[in-house]
């Protein structure tokens, strides 16, 4: 990945969506659990309505790509990479480093966020010819 103006304009791109993520994680949470849903369930429930919103707005606005449904489970095994990752950061710096928790999970957050943003530009999200994605049957969802 060539690191450009294009570049610098799609890691901003990614930050806000990822923060409209957010917002959408702890949103779906408490409506969840306002329906009374186990915490649990509302936990896992608002982070995978995040995770669709994340790959369907890094898709279309941060990447210009279309959202099919390849890219989609390369994006949750990244997404999945990406929290296995975190917890081990946070973890590690908490019992190891003696880190403060939000200082470790912060540190966690940052880490993985720029791996996140490396692995969705050159993996998840790039560019294949359009004849090559259709010979792969890789239609978009929408």
């Amino acid at each position: 990945m060539q690191y450009n103006r294009d570049s610098c304009r799609k890691f901003i791109r990614y930050l806000f969506t990822g923060g409209a993520a957010a917002v959408v994680d702890i949103a779906g949470f408490g409506f969840l659990r306002y329906l009374m849903v186990p915490v649990t369930l509302a936990a896992a429930g608002s982070f995978f309505a995040a995770t669709a919103v994340n790959f369907f707005l890094s898709a279309q606005w941060v990447f210009g790509v279309p959202a099919t449904p390849l890219r989609f489970a390369r994006f949750l095994v990244g997404t999945l990479v990406g929290l296995t990752l975190n917890v081990v950061v946070t973890v590690l710096c908490t019992n190891r480093l003696g880190l403060p928790w939000v200082g470790a999970k912060a540190f966690a957050i940052m880490a993985v966020f720029a791996l996140n943003f490396w692995v969705n530009a050159t993996i998840v999200f790039r560019k294949e010819p359009y004849r090559h994605a259709l010979q792969r049957g890789t239609k978009p969802f929408l």
